[in-house]
C-alpha cells in the first residue's frame, strides 16, 4: 500500500488519472493515499472554480473548516482573501483555487479540542505534487498567484522566502510548464498580523500587481 510506504517514497503519482478533466481529477483526488495525512483529516479538499481561469490561485493546505466542508478558501481567510481580489480587480468568481496540500494537517490535544494547523513537511508537499501538476495542465493559467511561504516553496523550492519576491512577477518552470506566477502573503497571516489593516493593503497590493499582469 502507497500510505505503507517509507517517507521518502511518498507520492500521490499512483493515484492520478492520466485521463479526463479536472471533475475526474477530483474524483480520483478522493481517494488518494499518498501519503499519511489522509488518515487523520475528514476529506480530501481539492481545487474548485473557473476551469478555464486566467488566474490560478495556490494555497498552503485546508483548514479547519475547509476539511469540514470539503472546499478550499470557505473559512475566515478566505473570506478576507474574496474581498482583496475583489478591491484588486480580480473577479473572485473567474479565478481557480485550490492548495498545494489536499488534506488538513492538525495537532489536537485531545479527541474535542480545537484541532491546530500544523505545516506540511517538504515531503508531504512534493507527494501531493502530482495532484497540482494536473490542475495547472488542464486549467492552463496565465497567471498563479502564490498564496504564503508554504505554496511557494511547493512550487518553486525550499529556498523561497515570500517576503524577498512578494508583489513581483516571476517567470519559472513549474512541473515542466513555463509559468508566470506573482507570490504574496497567505491572507491567515493577515488575520494573525498586529496591524491588520496595513498587512491586508500589503495584499491588495500584490494582488494589483497580478490584476496589472493579466491586463
Amino acid at each position: 500500500m502507497a500510505d505503507k510506504a517509507p517517507e521518502d517514497a511518498y507520492s500521490a503519482e499512483p493515484f492520478v488519472p492520466s485521463r479526463g478533466g479536472l471533475p475526474a481529477l477530483r474524483k480520483a483526488a478522493a481517494g488518494c493515499r499518498g501519503c499519511p495525512l489522509h488518515r487523520d483529516a475528514t476529506q480530501t479538499v481539492f481545487g474548485t472554480g473557473d476551469p478555464h481561469a486566467r488566474v490560478m490561485l495556490v494555497g498552503e493546505q485546508p483548514g479547519d473548516q475547509e476539511d469540514r466542508l470539503g472546499k478550499p478558501f470557505v473559512g475566515p481567510a478566505g473570506k478576507l482573501l474574496d474581498r482583496a481580489l475583489a478591491e484588486a480587480g480580480v473577479d473572485p468568481a473567474e479565478a481557480y483555487v485550490t492548495n498545494a496540500v489536499k488534506h488538513f494537517k492538525f495537532t489536537q490535544a485531545e479527541p474535542r479540542k480545537r484541532r491546530i494547523h500544523k505545516a506540511p513537511t517538504l515531503r508531504e508537499m512534493t507527494a501531493c505534487g502530482p495532484w497540482l501538476a494536473r490542475e495547472l495542465e488542464l486549467v492552463e493559467p496565465e497567471l498563479i498567484v502564490v498564496l504564503g511561504a508554504t505554496a511557494g516553496k511547493a512550487l518553486l523550492g525550499a529556498s523561497f522566502r515570500v517576503t524577498q519576491v512578494r508583489g513581483t512577477v516571476l517567470e519559472e518552470e513549474i512541473h515542466g510548464r513555463p509559468e508566470r506566477l506573482v507570490p504574496t502573503v497567505h491572507p491567515s497571516a493577515v488575520l494573525r498580523a498586529d496591524d491588520r489593516e496595513a498587512a491586508y493593503r500589503g495584499l491588495v497590493a500584490d494582488l494589483e500587481v497580478a490584476a496589472r499582469a493579466l491586463a
